[in-house]
């Protein structure tokens, strides 16, 4: 997961996107990689993926899993240690969803981040 937020962090400093959105983005992608980790139970030979897409008006990313369960947003108790990861990616993100994985097995969650900047730009983390 460490691995996935330097790298995210790097690609969006070669974007130049402010800071308070990189630190957003690194935050809601360790959420959803988490959430990914724990609940995948990914299979030998199968990988999580995270993905980040910037264009002229938004920064989207997306970790995808081979668990076909789409994830749903739950109401934690005050004492429980986790269970918090939807609300605060609901919170923060100006979008997010989560879909079946386009061509395969599994799911793909997604959020997305309003920036400033102009351009096109894909790349898989």
């Amino acid at each position: 997961m460490s691995r996935a937020r330097t790298l995210l962090r790097a690609q969006t400093t070669a974007w130049k996107l402010p800071d308070e959105v990189t630190e957003t983005a690194a935050l809601l992608l360790s959420e959803l990689m988490t959430n990914a980790y724990r609940h995948a139970k990914v299979s030998p030979g199968r990988e999580i993926r995270a993905r980040c897409d910037l264009d002229a008006d938004r920064l989207r990313v997306s970790v995808t899993d081979a668990n076909d369960s789409l994830p749903e947003p739950r109401q934690a108790a005050p004492g429980d240690e986790s269970g918090r990861g939807l609300t605060l990616v609901d919170a923060l993100a100006d979008k997010w969803g989560a879909g079946p994985r386009e061509g395969g097995i599994g799911k793909t969650v997604w959020f997305e981040l309003a920036h400033t900047l102009h351009g096109s730009h894909g790349d898989v983390l």
